[in-house]
């Protein structure tokens, strides 16, 4: 049995231009100790999806359909029943580390109140595991720092702070919403390292949300690709990175730089993310899919298997093998 799954999950915001819908009938589910890394350019409904989940949508954000947990329903769970899961059995980690921790509060207070809330604890034993949590996520010297204010901390210390305080209670399941943004890649890379090691070590499910395909690579078991709040293709992380089947998937990879590609230069998708409130017809991706013909853009494809491809799930009209075809061209 999946220990989270999200059944027909949309979004929709009451906008002054209307009501817009950034996240429309994604379904998806996640086993202990496994990683979904959930893809795509900023405004495809990444970060929507997970917010949903956590009940931590704006006043405006109205979510339907399931997140099951532990035989829950985390969106239909009023907010004091939420709240006991929420931080305990399913953790956050906030895209910018830099607001995510209140200025105002020493790092101890900030993560022994976790403690004290959750799990019971007093003081003196609430400090002593987030002393143990910052160990863990390798802060030198850690009695020292709980003592310090957020600001007393580097982008990528502030990062691996956020980091223990979501698996200060070991939780089940832990949503990292672009983890590695605004750091350098030698901190992005000591996070990842650091994300693999907890999940071998505590057996937790990892949610990735990133836009960044090389940290996809690194850590995620299966892949999801968003586009205009709607999945485009989702499978095994290996099918996805050596066989795309979606050329929004295509589009993405050939953005990505590659040693081997030498003097030849990035291959860039064109055109813009659609209009959120005002999508096309047909394939949300058809206005700049270079594969796109008449039945792309009057009728929407359906999210269905890949013939011989076991697990594989693709939204498009075109065939695997013309997608495949067009990977070469753009050196896929």
């Amino acid at each position: 049995m999946a220990l989270i799954e999200v059944k027909n999950l949309s979004v929709q915001f009451q906008t002054p231009d209307g009501l817009v819908t950034a996240v429309n009938d994604i379904s998806f589910s996640l086993n202990r100790g496994q990683t979904l890394g959930i893809v795509g350019e900023s405004g495809s409904g990444k970060s929507q999806t997970v917010l949903a989940m956590m009940g931590l949508l704006a006043s405006n954000g109205r979510a339907t359909g399931q997140a099951m947990f532990d035989g829950q329903d985390l969106l239909a769970l009023p907010p004091k029943d939420l709240n006991r899961v929420r931080g305990n059995r399913v953790a956050m980690i906030f895209q910018d580390p830099m607001t995510s921790l209140n200025p105002y509060l020493t790092v101890e207070r900030q993560m022994t109140e976790v403690l004290e809330l959750h799990k019971g604890m007093t003081r003196q034993q609430a400090r002593l595991r987030s002393v143990q949590a910052l160990d863990a996520v390798k802060i030198p010297e850690a009695a020292r720092r709980l003592t310090m204010y957020p600001h007393e901390f580097s982008g990528g210390m502030r990062q691996r702070v956020m980091i223990a305080m979501a698996l200060l209670c070991e939780p089940d399941v832990l949503i990292a919403d672009e983890p590695t943004t605004a750091l350098d890649v030698t901190v992005q890379a000591q996070i990842i390292a650091l994300m693999r090691d907890l999940q071998r070590d505590f057996g937790t499910a990892i949610v990735m949300i990133t836009h960044d395909l090389g940290v996809v690579a690194g850590l995620c078991d299966e892949v999801m690709v968003l586009y205009g709040g709607r999945v485009m293709e989702h499978g095994s992380a290996e099918s996805i990175f050596y066989q795309p089947t979606h050329p929004y998937t295509v589009g993405l990879l050939g953005a990505v730089p590659r040693i081997e590609q030498g003097g030849h230069a990035l291959v860039a998708i064109p055109g813009a993310p659609p209009n959120m409130a005002r999508l096309p017809p047909g394939c949300p991706f058809s206005e700049r899919c270079t594969l796109a013909d008449s039945r792309c853009v009057s009728e929407r494809p359906a999210l269905s298997p890949v013939v011989d491809r076991r697990g594989l799930l693709r939204a498009c009209h075109q065939t695997p093998t013309d997608v495949a075809l067009h990977a070469r061209e753009v050196r896929v």
